[in-house]
C-alpha cells in the first residue's frame, strides 16, 4: 500500500513542509512519484521516517541522521541503538528529576536544601566529556559517523531551565484543575512562552516537535506516571494542548 505525502503527514504528525524538505535533502525519498507528480510512500519509507523521528528526539542533526542511515541499513540494530541512547538519557533525567522533586519539597516545607543534594544528576564538565567521548566512540564503531559536538551546560543555566520547566508544568496542572480547556488562549500562551524559552536557551523545538514529544509521553510508562502523579489526566491534557497549539501554528 502506498501513501500520499498528506496521508504520511497525518499518520506521523510531521508537517508536509518537513516531508518535502526531507525529500529535498535526500533524507527520506518517496517510493515513487505518480504521473501526476504526487509523492508516494510505502512501508519502508514509513519505517525510515520513524527512525528519523527517534534520532530527532535524541537531538541528532539531519546531516548526522542521514550519515547514520546511509552507513547502517539494519533496522533492528538502529532501533536497538536508539533504545540504548534514549535509556541513557532517561537515567540521567531520572537523577535530575529526583533532585528537582527534592528542591520542590524543600520549598514547600520552608527549609534550605542541602548543598550536597542540590546538584545531584548534573555531571561536571569532565564527567560529561567522558560520557560523550564514549558515546561518540560507540557511534563511530556502529555507524561510521563523526562525533556529536555538545558543550557541557553550566549548572546555573541548567537550574534556570529546570525551574522554567517546573513552573510551566505546574501552571498546566493548575489549569487542568481549574477546568481551563486545553485549547484555551491561556494554554496557548503558556505553551508559546515555554517554547520561546526553550529555543532561546539552545533547545531548538518547534510546535510540531513539542506535539510529537508530548504524544511520546503517553506511550512511555516513566513519563506517563510522572505526569499523572502530579495531576490525574495531565499527560493527556498536555498532549491535547500541544496538538491544538501545533495545528493552530500551521
Amino acid at each position: 500500500m502506498l501513501y500520499t505525502v498528506k496521508e504520511v503527514s497525518e499518520l506521523s504528525k510531521v508537517t508536509i513542509k518537513t516531508l518535502h524538505h526531507y525529500h529535498k535533502i535526500g533524507l527520506l525519498n518517496p517510493s515513487k512519484i505518480s504521473e501526476a507528480g504526487y509523492r508516494l510512500y510505502g512501508t519502508k519509507e514509513l519505517e525510515r521516517l520513524q527512525e528519523i523521528l527517534f534520532f530527532r528526539e535524541l537531538d541528532f542533526s539531519l546531516d548526522q541522521i542521514k550519515d547514520i542511515l546511509q552507513h547502517h541499513s539494519d533496522r533492528l540494530s538502529i532501533l536497538s541503538q536508539q533504545e540504548e541512547l534514549l535509556l541513557s538519557r532517561q537515567h540521567r533525567l531520572d537523577a535530575i528529576i529526583q533532585t528537582l522533586r527534592k528542591s520542590i519539597g524543600s520549598i514547600r516545607e520552608g527549609r534550605t536544601m542541602d548543598n550536597k543534594e542540590m546538584f545531584k544528576g548534573f555531571e561536571n564538565a569532565e564527567e560529561w566529556n567522558k560520557a560523550l567521548a564514549e558515546q561518540n566512540q560507540s557511534l563511530k564503531e556502529s555507524y561510521g559517523v563523526g562525533p556529536i559536538e555538545v558543550a557541557p551546560a553550566e549548572v546555573q543555566e541548567m537550574n534556570e531551565q529546570a525551574v522554567e520547566a517546573m513552573t510551566f508544568m505546574n501552571q498546566m496542572a493548575d489549569s487542568l484543575r481549574e477546568g481551563v480547556k486545553y485549547n484555551d488562549e491561556k494554554i496557548r500562551n503558556l505553551i508559546r512562552c515555554h517554547l520561546e524559552f526553550m529555543n532561546e536557551h539552545g533547545h531548538k523545538i518547534s510546535a510540531q516537535d513539542f506535539s510529537v514529544q508530548t504524544r511520546f509521553f503517553l506511550s512511555d510508562d516513566f513519563h506517563l506516571q510522572m505526569l499523572e502523579s502530579q495531576q490525574t489526566g495531565l499527560a493527556y491534557y498536555l498532549s491535547a494542548a500541544a496538538e491544538s497549539f501545533g495545528t493552530a501554528k500551521e
